[in-house]
């Protein structure tokens, strides 16, 4: 009977203990959730001298992914189907009439919002925040052409105006192909994330966010920016981040940003930016709740669909 006792008496302990630690866990995440962002707020305000800093995310934004199901009942083949189309057919599926003119276009948001272009490669891609090496890296070419995919003489490189390999360098597109080609696949592979014109505003912010994944954003007084800045140190650390901006655009020009709020889903908060060109481009905001309520009142004055996330 002791025995038995005894082992209940462990057993009780045990479970008690467990709880103790789950109860310990759960305030340190509640504590870790309220964390400010006022560090990162310091950090950015230089960035933006003449802007009033009122959010930046504590994680990265990315780009809504369940809306590449509809590719799935779409295309038979999914992806590989763009992939495997001749280029005039992909064109066509987009209705780009001119893809040289195109590629000038998609170019016009890009150098709105960024201002890194009408650069040297190096100079515009060390502009978006690469380091020296990784700038180098980007302006120049692969180190070698493609493997032909029949015997014969390796393909030459495509013919840039300094803009063009400026443009390219940042987005770290091949030389070798034509990049008119290469941004048709991204819209197509990308159209049921954003309005599905890369000429357009929520083009010019898809191609960055397709360049540089878990970029942070930054809601300001007067603008909404796209950021390339690290996690934060831990507590023990020095901050020696750098942060950068990669795109910036006038609040003005934004119709509408809506806010989906799911209860059971809190870590997806799905948020579709309108601007007003007509494009829009569907986000996730996989952050906790504190953050999530500091960008909805960093919105405030943006028409749009405001949740309670409280």
């Amino acid at each position: 009977m002791t025995g038995a006792w005894n082992r209940i008496t462990r057993l009780t302990e045990t479970v008690v203990g467990q709880a103790r630690t789950a109860r310990d866990r759960a305030r340190e995440l509640r504590a870790e959730f309220r964390t400010s962002d006022e560090p990162e707020r310091r950090l950015v305000a230089p960035l933006v001298p003449d802007q009033e800093v009122r959010y930046v995310s504590l994680v990265g934004f990315k780009t809504h992914e369940f809306h590449r199901l509809g590719a799935q009942f779409a295309d038979t083949m999914g992806d590989a189907l763009a992939e495997s189309l001749d280029p005039r057919v992909l064109f066509g599926l987009l209705n780009i009439v001119n893809p040289v003119v195109w590629v000038d276009a998609v170019m016009a948001p890009v150098r709105l919002a960024a201002g890194v272009l009408m650069l040297p490669g190096q100079a515009a891609a060390a502009a978006a925040g690469l380091p020296a090496a990784a700038a180098a890296d980007a302006a120049r070419a692969e180190p070698s052409p493609p493997e032909p995919a029949r015997p014969g003489p390796p393909r030459p490189p495509v013919p840039l105006t300094p803009e063009q390999e400026a443009f390219r360098a940042l987005f770290r597109l091949s030389r070798y192909r034509p990049l008119a080609d290469q941004l048709a696949e991204i819209a197509y592979r990308r159209r049921y994330v954003f309005s599905g014109d890369l000429a357009t505003l929520a083009g010019s912010l898809l191609l960055f966010m397709e360049r540089y994944t878990g970029t942070p954003v930054a809601v300001t007084d007067t603008h909404l920016l796209l950021l390339r800045m690290g996690p934060r140190p831990l507590e023990d650390k020095p901050d020696h981040r750098r942060p950068r901006v990669l795109w910036s655009i006038d609040r003005r020009r934004i119709a509408c940003i809506d806010c989906d709020y799911n209860v059971t889903r809190m870590l997806q908060f799905p948020t579709t930016v309108v601007f007003d060109d007509g494009s829009w481009i569907r986000l996730l905001n996989p952050a906790h709740r504190e953050d999530q309520n500091r960008f909805v009142a960093a919105l405030q004055g943006i028409p749009g669909k405001r949740p309670s996330v409280t």
